[in-house]
């Protein structure tokens, strides 16, 4: 979907110690560690109600209000305190949930552009108010008023009008079709009958979002106390319509830095760690009241190139070449960024597609894979032009083959890495020079506008295989985030096609066909999937089916509704 691109920042203090052996791809090893998916908590007792789970965080919220909500700790309250109208399963089909808004499957109109939503009748506010038709009207004009300046606006800008039917039924008109749309409702919505008499202008500035007591939301817990910087705490909800939640209380602890969270999590004063730092995994890991499950995420990373020749001297891009960035990524031993960078915390991919069973296209695995291969490397520059020069430094047309790869300051894995670049291409007779900068700076100056050389950043892949806003030539700079400005007609076409055809088979076919042709034209280098190490206490308990979900956003609270606890106080 045409949403507003999140460069990930994750934080990670690593070391690069030994060899670096094999090469890019979809081959090689998983994730190593204690990956058993959460066995010590996994149990099909019966479930206890009471108690309470205390959750930590290093980063205090910023606002709960949906409309406005882009950083981590406000999206994990987001999740306890909301209903959504539609929830993602494992195998990323979008459904309604016992404690999802909607009742039953989204209904689509034969020509796709009428989306009509049933709510479930008896849910209801945390005020006692039903939640209508009219809450989710008013949620997605909201959205859409550009006076809001909601987050979730582009999510929603393919809708032409929204309109009620009847107390529990909305129909979306959209102007053209576009498949992509019912993930975006995979959201919440927000109570019509507390916020309608405020201007949009002034929502982000309401206490609504920022104030228990003036917070009203729908999900299974209420919001009830927040000292900030230390801790909110959340009580289940007496109103809430759904399945009835067993644990009673969540604590959300904020604590200093992610070391004291960890020493937290040792001690016992904590059940949850959404991510476990690499150096003190195996810490964590060691203790046998804590499991930890680590698989890849919904995050990659990747070293993308600029198509500009205006950003580079005398207007000479070096990467227009094909075989030129088949040969960077020949060169890359992204094997043994992931063993000796990260430890084994990832797996390898070539295209910007979740693999099963979350991503339901195949697309994961439909591209060219690039083993570590420098020679072949070494023979693909020579194909395409390029010849030694006097310093061993590849040259064409009187140009040498130097670049500067951009990454943000503050995240050592990704200094690393960029080391570990630099180093191989080197290997192959071309000159890269990492540049660390703010990230605030590096977006506004360098990404949103599309002026720079090369760049090593992270991306989260989403359920819904759309990547246009990456990678179509509709959305270069300044009003897009192609940032890299890649052009290829058969991609675009391709995207065009998916984004208008309903049939998930189909769609897979396209999708499948998109990562074929991007895995060897190569707009970036796919460098390694990752996963965030999500560590819980032997005091929380849940039924195999609702295990964590590492593959999907948030899933580290996958099926909490029906999780329980052991801790009492």
């Amino acid at each position: 979907m045409t949403k507003k691109q999140k460069w990930l920042l994750p934080i990670a203090t690593l070391s690069v110690t030994g060899l670096l052996l094999a090469g890019c791809g979809t081959g090689g090893n998983n994730a190593v560690g204690n990956t058993d998916n959460g066995s010590l908590n996994a149990s099909t007792a019966t479930p206890k109600d009471g108690g309470t789970l205390v959750v930590s965080s290093f980063s205090d919220i910023v606002t709960v209000n949906p409309l406005f909500i882009e950083d981590t700790a406000s999206g994990d309250i987001q999740q306890l305190l909301y209903a959504n109208v539609y929830d993602v399963d494992r195998k990323g089909n979008l459904v309604a949930e016992p404690w999802s808004l909607a009742d039953g499957p989204l209904k689509i109109s034969p020509d796709g552009l009428t989306y009509t939503v049933k709510l479930k009748p008896n849910a209801k506010w945390s005020d006692g108010q039903p939640v209508t038709a009219d809450d989710l009207v008013w949620t997605i004009n909201t959205i859409l008023n550009p006076a809001t300046g909601s987050v979730l606006l582009s999510n929603f800008d393919h809708v032409k009008s929204v309109k009620k039917i009847d107390e529990h039924t909305v129909q979306i008109q959209l102007k053209s079709v576009f498949a992509p749309f019912q993930y975006s409702l995979n959201f919440p919505v927000l109570p019509y009958h507390v916020l309608k008499n405020i201007a949009p202008k002034d929502l982000e500035k309401n206490p609504y979002g920022t104030d228990p007591t003036k917070t009203v939301t729908d999900g299974p817990w209420k919001w009830t106390e927040w000292n900030q910087k230390e801790y909110l705490r959340l009580d289940r909800d007496p109103n809430y319509w759904g399945p009835k939640p067993h644990i009673q209380t969540i604590m959300y602890k904020i604590y200093a830095d992610q070391n004291t969270e960890v020493q937290a999590l040792i001690k016992g004063d904590t059940d949850v760690n959404e991510s476990v730092p690499i150096p003190q995994l195996n810490a964590v890991e060691a203790r046998k009241n804590i499991d930890v499950i680590l698989k890849p995420g919904p995050q990659y990373e990747y070293l993308a190139f600029n198509f500009q020749a205006s950003n580079f001297p005398g207007n000479f891009d070096p990467f227009t070449g094909q075989k030129t960035r088949q040969a960077i990524a020949y060169a890359l031993n992204c094997q043994g960024m992931l063993d000796s960078v990260l430890h084994g915390t990832g797996t390898l991919l070539n295209s910007p597609f979740l693999p099963a069973p979350v991503g339901w296209t195949g697309a994961a695995t439909a591209g060219t894979t690039y083993n570590y291969d420098p020679a072949k490397a070494k023979q693909l520059l020579k194909e395409d032009g390029w010849t030694p020069g006097p310093d061993g430094i590849l040259q064409k047309d009187g140009h040498r083959f130097s670049f500067t790869l951009l990454y943000n300051t503050g995240n050592s894995r990704r200094e690393q890495i960029a080391t570990v670049i630099q180093q191989e291409l080197k290997d192959v007779g071309i000159d890269c020079q990492p540049k660390a900068e703010d990230f605030s700076s590096l977006v506004a100056n360098s990404l949103n506008p599309g002026k720079f050389q090369a760049v090593l950043m992270g991306q989260n892949m989403t359920v819904d295989p759309d990547v246009s806003v990456l990678f179509s030539s509709k959305y270069f700079p300044p009003n897009g985030e192609n940032m890299g400005w890649y052009k290829n007609a058969q991609v675009d076409k391709l995207l065009a096609e998916g984004d208008a055809t309903l049939d998930k088979t189909q769609r897979s076919k396209i999708y499948q066909q998109v990562a074929k042709i991007m895995s060897q034209d190569l707009p970036e280098v796919f460098l390694y999937q990752y996963g965030l190490p999500f560590a819980y206490s032997s005091n929380v308990h849940w039924n195999p089916q609702w295990a964590p979900e590492p593959s999907l956003p948030y899933g580290y609270f996958y099926g909490i509704q029906t999780w329980w606890v052991d801790r009492q106080s």
